[in-house]
């Protein structure tokens, strides 16, 4: 999962995030607190740019302990792509994938049924 910092130019992220085979880049300070996200359309801005000027501040981001249901019922929702997994403190996690959430919350639910079914 990609990060940035405030002072690097789009140009440069936008060919990094590409080549780890990522649409989104995490922007994050020294202590990797969550500051802002480009997203697809923004790594298309300008290459000069730096991300400070096109990044977008204060996304949604989730806590590691949200249910799988939830979070992935979250992203459906408002039709975010990925999100950013911080800690209570803004801290970067992981990020997740909307596939991946999804995925994951329908196995967690046949599961739940299936254990439901057993010993109902």
């Amino acid at each position: 999962m990609p990060t940035c910092r405030l002072d690097e130019r789009v140009g440069d992220v936008a060919e990094r995030v590409r080549r780890e085979g990522w649409d989104v880049c995490v922007v994050v300070n020294e202590e990797r607190v969550v500051l802002g996200l480009l997203r697809e359309a923004t790594l298309g801005e300008d290459p000069g740019k730096t991300v400070e000027e096109v990044m977008r501040p204060g996304p949604s981001t989730f806590r590691p302990f949200v249910p799988i249901v939830e979070m992935a019922q979250y992203m459906i929702e408002h039709d975010l792509a990925s999100a950013p997994i911080t800690t209570g403190d803004g801290v970067l996690v992981g990020m997740l994938r909307r596939e991946d959430a999804a995925k994951a919350a329908l196995e967690w639910q046949e599961r739940h049924r299936e254990e439901d079914h057993e010993h109902g």
